[in-house]
């Protein structure tokens, strides 16, 4: 199954993405707003996760209730990925963490991991890869594959800002998973920098630069 590629549509999400791309906009501020786009954006990305049909007692009786029917796993890469990580669990507080850490080498713009340790359950679960810049789509491409080598089967990846280059990369090595954006931009410069963009996502989120 081709899995789908959704950028979302909403007044609030641009309104925010209209601040963290704002070169003057301090730390606090956008790493505070990063977090607030991805709960915007996990309402939706979780809108199919699998439930259960089962009951409870309320108060005054018996109610038909859905519970969610797998685990939830949610893989940042480090480091710019721990930015939507605590948004996303203030909606699945159940929510298990995995990490997993990629450097780019700058001349050859290809990936190199570093750390790597999910949960038990990860095989079972529903993942969330969460890494703010899909930008050549390198990075995110190779941590999917540790995770299908760990033995993860159902995998989405949330993203802020994407260019062309990165979903085609993702469409073509995975295309089994979906893909959540926040916005698409124009295209990567000669240093695989998502234009416009909004910068350094990592650097902007912890004042590194």
């Amino acid at each position: 199954m081709n899995g789908k590629v959704v950028i979302f549509n909403h007044p609030l999400i641009h309104h925010k993405l209209s601040l963290i791309r704002d070169e003057t906009t301090g730390t606090k501020d956008f790493r505070q707003t990063v977090s607030e786009i991805g709960m915007l954006m996990a309402y939706e990305v979780t809108r199919e996760l699998p439930t259960y049909d089962t009951t409870v007692k309320t108060p005054v009786g018996i109610a038909k209730v859905k519970k969610l029917a797998k685990e939830v796993v949610i893989v940042p890469i480090l480091r710019a990925g721990l930015g939507m990580v605590d948004s996303i669990q203030t909606l699945i507080p159940t929510a298990k963490v995995g990490h997993i850490g990629l450097y780019r080498d700058e001349e050859t713009l290809e990936p190199h991991e570093y750390y790597a340790k999910f949960p038990a359950i990860i095989s079972e679960a529903e993942v969330l890869i969460v890494d703010p810049m899909l930008a050549t789509g390198g990075s995110v491409s190779h941590a999917i594959s540790v995770l299908k080598a760990r033995g993860a089967k159902r995998i989405s990846y949330v993203g802020l800002v994407g260019a062309p280059e990165g979903i085609k990369k993702l469409q073509e090595t995975h295309p089994d998973v979906d893909i959540f954006l926040a916005c698409l931009d124009e295209k990567l410069n000669q240093v695989g920098y998502i234009v416009p963009g909004l910068g350094d996502c990592g650097d902007r989120l912890y004042g590194t630069k």
